[in-house]
């Protein structure tokens, strides 16, 4: 096993001697440097330690203007800073610019200060053990992602969508990621992330569904202590964790308007203010927004801003539900299989023929998420009979808010084209139920509107009846999020019977 190395940075000779011979029978290698623009220059040639001993009074470059200049060239080295004697202000300032500890030069007769500094070196090199496995983690998690974003090649559109994220991935506009629930958006917004200048900062996601309202601008824009009943402590906000990097807002059409009103604020000024604060925070972020709402249809409602509709869809990418590309299927579901095989120590199964046929004939309202959720199942439990036995007998309507993002018309094949010019008696239906025909004169669009909420209402109110009006449910059946499902049910005007 590697010996954790310790850099020494000490103009002290003699003190900087003693500490090496200290290391050295714990077990550590060590490394000394009498300058702090020397060590500096170590970590910024790709040779940094893994704990780094760091005195506070030093000639020229000391010891907070080194360790500022060590954070800046690797943030998450572990610096642990040493002092002849304690004071406060320079303990906070150290805290603060990101050192592990502060311990007081060893010398004592009792052995206390040595005692002190084994532990702190301990405790850092344990710090830097977790960091270490969670880097790897996290590059396994993109490993993964990117291996599942290669089988998106299959398909027309999704190479379309591959190349814009190519082009737009070293640029900072705002992109608007639309699509039906469960199609991959989050992965489409990491993609560009990953590809993009900013891959090795933070990548923060925000469910804007998941909150109310209230709460939403809280966790998006920080709150200040007292701001309000709850409010103990002063706390930062999703856009200044994700400073310099990248936020991701899901279902951004869930927000209310006040807040749309703020976010566009920080899109046009990269400036917001805390709850219950007047002073302003500035801050570097790439915005990534995604829906699987209608927006078009939400900005005729005046559900939505026009000015930050604009202003999110610089660069749109619209992603096809799955039964759209299908050729895709058998790769995911490969993929799947592995990972979970490998995840939950099963064997990867074969999928069957009737299995392999009842993926490629099914409507996967639920899209990729439905897959990923079946195949989980089947590695689990290690039978498919399950699967097919629900499959079989779930008998789904395509989602009538499937057009989300590609102008929300109605597909009509050419042989219905022709059975409607010849029977003009008969009034169009969609699902069965008779749509209401719009006065002469009216326009396609808003034909192609009314039939498209009347068969929305139609969808849910025979899913509701199936589940016996349990919206969780109905809402994972629908392939739509919880919240998304109470705005339709809403909308639509749809009642417990």
């Amino acid at each position: 096993m590697k010996k954790p190395y310790v850099a020494i940075v000490d103009d002290d000779s003699a003190f900087a001697n003693y500490l090496r011979t200290f290391l050295s029978l714990r077990g550590y290698e060590t490394r000394s440097y009498s300058r702090g623009d020397e060590m500096v220059a170590a970590v910024r040639q790709g040779d940094p330690p893994d704990i780094v001993l760091l005195d506070v009074m030093m000639p020229g470059m000391n010891g907070i203007e080194t360790l500022r200049a060590l954070k800046a060239a690797k943030a998450e080295l572990q610096v642990i800073m040493l002092s002849g004697r304690e004071h406060a202000s320079t303990i906070v300032e150290a805290v603060r610019l990101g050192a592990a500890d502060y311990v007081v030069k060893p010398g004592d007769p009792e052995g206390l200060g040595e005692i002190a500094l084994d532990a702190a070196i301990k405790s850092a090199i344990e710090k830097t053990r977790l960091v270490s496995e969670i880097t790897e983690l996290r590059r396994q998690l993109s490993d993964d992602q990117d291996r599942a974003f290669l089988f998106w090649g299959d398909s027309p559109e999704m190479r379309t969508i591959a190349t814009v994220i190519e082009q737009v991935s070293d640029s900072d506009v705002t992109v608007l990621i639309r699509g039906e629930s469960g199609v991959g958006k989050e992965l489409v917004a990491r993609a560009i992330h990953q590809r993009s200048p900013r891959r090795d900062r933070p990548f923060v996601k925000v469910n804007c569904a998941a909150l109310p309202a209230e709460l939403l601008e809280s966790e998006l824009f920080g709150h200040e202590k007292g701001a309000f009943t709850g409010a103990a402590t002063t706390r930062i906000g999703k856009f200044e964790q994700a400073d310099t990097g990248t936020i991701f807002l899901d279902e951004i059409a869930e927000m209310k308007s006040a807040l749309q009103a703020k976010i566009l604020h920080v899109l046009q000024d990269a400036q917001f203010t805390r709850l219950g604060s007047n002073k302003p925070v500035t801050v570097d972020v790439r915005v990534v927004a995604a829906t699987n709402r209608d927006l078009d249809a939400m900005l005729l409602r005046g559900e939505f801003r026009e000015d930050l509709y604009y202003r999110l869809k610089v660069i749109e990418i619209t992603v096809p539900p799955l039964r759209e590309r299908r050729s895709e299927i058998s790769h995911l579901t490969e993929f799947f299989m592995d990972r979970y095989a490998r995840r939950y120590n099963r064997p990867a199964r074969q999928i069957s023929e009737p299995l392999q046929h009842l993926f490629q004939t099914y409507e996967w309202p639920g899209n990729i998420r439905e897959l990923e959720n079946m195949i989980k199942r089947i590695v689990i439990l290690q039978d498919e009979q399950l699967v097919i036995r629900e499959m079989s007998r779930s008998v789904r309507p395509m989602p009538a808010y499937a057009a989300v993002g590609s102008g929300g018309g109605m597909a009509i094949a050419s042989g219905e084209l022709d059975d409607i010019e010849g029977d003009e008696e008969e009034p169009p239906a969609v699902n069965g139920v008779p749509v209401q025909m719009e006065p002469a004169g009216s326009r396609l669009a808003d034909v192609a509107k009314a039939a498209a909420i009347k068969a929305e209402r139609t969808a849910i109110e025979e899913t509701l009846q199936q589940v016996r009006w349990n919206r969780r449910r109905a809402a994972e059946q629908l392939g739509v999020s919880y919240k998304t499902l109470l705005n339709k049910i809403k909308e639509c005007g749809i009642s417990k019977k």
